[in-house]
């Protein structure tokens, strides 16, 4: 219905059962990943949701393209992208969250301040608190469940810079910003080809971040030493980027879909909330990675 006074309702839909199914598979499968199984669980899990998200949008355009959402309806659909990217953010807060407890009161606190140094000097002598931590508690005294990396992801020294790859990714991402950008700006001026050329191009700067990140993740893993088994250093580390590697894929993803609907000419200048919610949501992931890129990183 497009009448203002009218405020188009869907028929009943499985696919938000699906996707709590898709996701509640996805964490089970990554926690029994941790555990060296469940690999297929959360596969399975990712196919549900990338499946039910290319039928869940397809649904949406098509009830946009036969004009079923008039301008109430269109606000709903700012509210709850502006409502998911604020839960996103609350989200991430978590962790980063979680990595300034470690780093500013219990490592402290493990080496030796407040008024319990006495009994933590007695449990680890000779422990040093500095982050990134490299030996583990348990490792001063020979206890060897938990073994440290041999070298971590931080800054190199200037002479190194150039091979860094955390700085490539900050560099990819924060170009896909701009690239997204004149995407908008192309598609606001009804310029499709500008539209789908910088559109083409963001996307694969999405994937290129993805790949730079499995390399260096087979790189911290073969080389390094640092895995999720080595110690709270790499537990954040892993929980921080993997997370928002996650993040990348789907937008990555979400783009995709944008782009397709680009060649078939859906958008227009005033009609492109799908891509305008995607691009919103493409920048919160920038904005995330450098905030991990100075505080995992660079002061990492």
């Amino acid at each position: 219905m497009s009448a203002e006074s009218n405020y188009y309702v869907p028929e009943p839909s499985r696919l938000p059962v699906s996707m709590a199914l898709a996701l509640g598979l996805m964490a089970l499968g990554a926690g029994m990943w941790v555990r060296g199984e469940g690999f297929v669980v959360l596969a399975v899990g990712f196919l549900i949701m990338a499946t039910v998200m290319y039928v869940w949008f397809g649904t949406v355009i098509k009830e946009n393209m036969a004009g079923m959402t008039n301008a109430q309806v269109k606000r709903s659909f700012v509210w709850g992208m502006s409502w998911f990217i604020f839960s996103e953010v609350m989200f991430f807060a978590v962790f980063f969250g979680a990595l300034f407890y470690i780093r500013t009161l219990s490592l402290p606190w493990l080496g030796g301040e407040g008024d319990k140094s006495d009994m933590i000097n007695l449990v680890w002598p000779g422990f040093q608190a500095e982050w990134p931590l490299m030996t583990n508690p348990g490792q001063v005294v020979g206890v060897e469940k938990f073994v440290g990396p041999h070298e971590n992801m931080g800054f190199p020294g200037w002479g190194k810079l150039f091979e860094w790859l955390p700085l490539w990714n900050t560099i990819i991402l924060l170009s896909s910003s701009v690239t997204v950008h004149f995407a908008h700006h192309a598609l606001k001026h009804n310029n499709r080809s500008k539209f789908n050329a910088w559109l083409a191009f963001t996307v694969v700067l999405g994937i290129i971040f993805l790949v730079v990140q499995y390399v260096e993740y087979h790189e911290a893993y073969a080389e390094m030493g640092l895995t999720l088994s080595s110690g709270i250093y790499g537990t954040t580390f892993f929980m921080l980027t993997g997370f928002h590697g996650f993040h990348v894929t789907l937008g990555t993803f979400m783009l995709f879909v944008q782009l397709m609907r680009g060649f078939k000419g859906q958008f227009s200048a005033d009609d492109q909330f799908g891509f305008e919610a995607t691009s919103w949501y493409w920048h919160f992931v920038d904005v995330v990675w450098l905030g991990l890129f100075i505080f995992v990183y660079v002061l990492g």
